[in-house]
């Protein structure tokens, strides 16, 4: 750990934010995962196996971060409906540590570590098939340019877990995610339920000096309004991502909403097969609250929740403006994400807008399959020969495709198209469909065999390699 740079910032909110807590004690910690290029990036890439499980399975402290562990306190949004009884029930922040390529403050968070003070009744574990799940997930979005988390370890905890929506029992496993922050909009809103308003104040000021230091003004009323606009915007550019790489998270409540944007606790989600505005990934999200097509919608209403959080702080005329920046945003960064996926530059404001505009009916009108689309038409007209040969190649003969193809003539591809890569000599992209990790469990759960999880890593971070992603 010779370049390893510990923090323990979160503990200068107060007490009041957070539990300490003691981690669960695992009778095997097996290592399934680990993120190793992360971990350089953090500077504990020189840990060995026995120093990684201590630290990411036993919970050994990282020297100079948090002796104990925190649970963080919160409230949230469940499905439009508040809930007070809220907290990390099943996690907590272990450490926090400094990028050492950026010097961003990162968070090292878990899932499946024991109970807390709110586990409301819950066994506090996660089952390997959700930790392998999440591990898919957040490759595969970062892979496709997704500000996500990262998962930085999954290891095997060794007990038998009942779950009444896999077969069980089941098998058990610790996971640690890496991000810029735990914050939540459910954090403020704990505080605003609780009238406390000077905490209220000492949190926009932390999240400002920590995160957001170009945000800070003389006044408390302005900084919460710079904060709130941020967010707003940050959450534009998270659900513009989503829509861009066909992901549908399921579960889009305000207490998995964080202040820096990440896409972050992944439970029931979903790849598109094909455009599909109502494509739910949750079962028991019975009205497609949170389906595709209503995932910017529900950032919005979430940074809403946010606003009003804040007008203790700040007059309601000026959060007004701040908020609305959200859905200019979305568009722009909407146009970005889908001519970045693309490898094309801009050809003005006026022709991306009406080359969006035409994309998502064809799409829906089509159901080409939405990956394959987006990866036979990287460097749009350049690849016309190339996505003549593809297995969706009908697709693209029909004359409803013919005014997608005319607009592609006025995109120019950008430097990092990349289309020499072994990746698009490729006859089909990586996928991650449910049946892609179907395929992926199976053998785990049957006999334990994993090469099929490692052949999906491979497979991620060469597509990762081809579009240029920086990790």
């Amino acid at each position: 750990m010779e370049r390893f740079e510990p923090a323990r910032k979160h503990a200068e909110l107060g007490a009041e934010f957070y539990d300490p807590v003691a981690a669960a004690v695992f009778p095997q910690t097996i290592l399934r995962f680990r993120n190793q290029l992360w971990a350089e990036r953090v500077g504990l890439g020189g840990l060995d196996e026995d120093a990684w499980i201590a630290h990411f399975g036993r919970f050994k402290p990282l020297p100079g971060s948090f002796e104990e562990p925190l649970a963080l306190r919160y409230h949230g949004h469940q499905f439009r409906s508040y809930n007070a009884d809220l907290g990390d029930g099943r996690g907590f922040l272990f450490a926090q540590l400094y990028d050492l390529k950026d010097r961003r403050l990162l968070d090292l968070g878990t899932k499946g570590s024991g109970r807390t003070p709110w586990s409301r009744g819950g066994d506090g574990r996660l089952t390997l098939k959700g930790g392998v799940r999440e591990v898919l997930a957040t490759e595969m979005l970062e892979a496709l340019g997704v500000y996500t988390s990262k998962s930085f370890s999954l290891i095997e905890t060794g007990e038998a877990l009942m779950r009444g929506d896999e077969p069980s029992p089941t098998r058990s496993s610790v996971l640690v995610r890496l991000s810029h922050s735990h914050i939540r909009i459910g954090t403020f809103q704990r505080l605003a339920f609780l009238g406390d308003n000077d905490s209220l104040s000492r949190l926009v000021d932390y999240c400002i000096a920590v995160y957001m230091p170009e945000l800070t003004a003389p006044d408390l009323a302005q900084r919460a309004t710079n904060l709130l606009e941020r967010v707003a915007r940050n959450a534009a550019r998270l659900s513009a991502q989503w829509t861009a790489a066909g992901f549908v998270h399921g579960v889009l409540n305000s207490d998995n909403i964080n202040i820096t944007g990440e896409s972050f606790d992944y439970g029931p989600w979903r790849f598109l097969p094909v455009y599909d505005p109502h494509f739910t990934a949750a079962y028991f999200d019975e009205t497609g609250l949170y389906a595709f097509g209503n995932q910017p919608d529900a950032l919005a209403w979430n940074a809403t929740r946010l606003a009003e959080c804040l007008v203790p702080l700040a007059s309601v005329e000026s959060l007004e403006p701040a908020l609305n920046t959200f859905w200019p945003e979305f568009r722009l960064q909407l146009c970005a994400a889908l001519l970045r996926r693309l490898g094309l530059n801009s050809a003005g404001e006026a022709i991306d807008g009406e080359f969006m505009g035409a994309l998502f009916p064809y799409l829906a009108q089509s159901q080409a399959p939405y990956e394959q689309f987006f990866f036979d038409w990287r460097g749009g007209a350049l690849s016309a020969e190339r996505a003549a040969k593809s297995p969706a190649a009908d697709f693209y003969a029909n004359p409803a495709f013919e005014p997608i193809a005319n607009l592609m003539e006025a995109f120019a591809p950008s430097d990092s198209v990349n289309l020499d890569h072994a990746y698009f000599a490729q006859e089909r992209p990586r996928t991650m469909l449910v049946e892609d990790v179907e395929a992926i469990w199976a053998p785990i759960a049957e006999s334990d065999g994993w090469s099929g999880f490692e052949t999906a890593l491979a497979d991620i971070a060469r597509m990762r390699e081809a579009y240029g992603g920086d990790r």
